[in-house]
């Protein structure tokens, strides 16, 4: 039987790439209501995501420029939904 590993999407850029390995990873989710990428601030799901970086950098891209992507984007991703009221 032959088996076939399920491939991503193609990405059109490295900020895009590095979402898609934060929330496949588990350490982002997407606010149900607005959409909004949130941190979900679990360490073992940020590490996921590093190590994807580290062993399936997209095409063309080192191991250490797609680990400073997922650096990059999750210091630009929130906790809180900015268009969520607070509890």
């Amino acid at each position: 039987m032959l088996m076939t590993k399920e491939r991503w999407p193609a990405i059109r850029t490295l900020r895009g790439w590095a979402i898609l390995a934060l929330s496949d990873a588990g350490a982002i989710r997407e606010c149900e209501e607005h959409g909004w990428m949130q941190g979900r601030a679990d360490p073992h799901a940020r590490d996921r995501a590093f190590q994807i970086a580290r062993e399936a950098p997209p095409p063309g891209v080192s191991p250490a420029v797609a680990a400073a992507a997922i650096t990059e984007a999750l210091d630009s991703i929130g906790d809180t939904c900015p268009e969520c009221p607070p509890d």
